[in-house]
């Protein structure tokens, strides 16, 4: 019965978060900060979608990318990467202490360019992007991000996807086995 009221309270926290973060603005992300070491540029989320979609670069995405001596393809591959997760589950694992050191991790290189409430303000992402379909890719976090602006860092967020991916994918097992039991 303590389990239930647990899940029950991080519902709850997540879903005040979720209209928290999401209430600031009526609109996700517009841009992305883009950066690679001491090099950034602005790149619309239209760009990105473009990218992800197409494999075509704007002028600026295809400039960052050769100053940064960075492959494009790797980006494309982690901006399209499915991984499939419960919204449910997913909320009830970012609500806990594994899940808000996983948030930590990942907010230090995809976080608001206020740099404030990177971890409230992530989790709404991964949960909003999550809730159609019950996957997310990166692409749909980005798209999703409550706030208008995101600063990523490029040159770590291959990696950083690859542990976000390795954390989330066993999430859907979880929610079979959940799914499975009485309440």
């Amino acid at each position: 019965m303590k389990l239930i009221n647990q899940q029950r309270l991080a519902l709850l926290g997540s879903t005040i978060a979720l209209l928290a973060v999401g209430g600031q603005s009526a609109i996700a992300a517009e841009k992305v900060v883009l950066t690679y070491g001491f090099m950034s540029m602005e790149i619309p989320i239209e760009d990105l979608t473009t990218f992800a979609e197409s494999g075509e670069t704007s002028d600026d995405l295809a400039a960052l990318f050769d100053l940064a001596g960075q492959d494009p393809v790797p980006m494309r591959d982690t901006l399209n990467t499915p991984v499939s997760v419960n919204p449910t589950v997913l909320d009830l694992a970012l609500n806990s202490p594994p899940g808000e050191w996983m948030l930590d991790r990942v907010s230090e290189t995809i976080h608001p360019a206020s740099g404030e409430a990177g971890q409230l303000a992530l989790r709404a992402a991964l949960i909003g992007a999550s809730s159609s379909d019950h996957e997310l890719t990166l692409l749909e976090v980005m798209q999703v991000y409550p706030t208008p602006e995101i600063v990523v860092q490029g040159d770590r967020l291959v990696e950083t996807y690859s542990q976000l991916y390795e954390v989330l994918e066993p999430l859907e097992d979880l929610a079979d086995i959940l799914g499975s039991w009485e309440f």
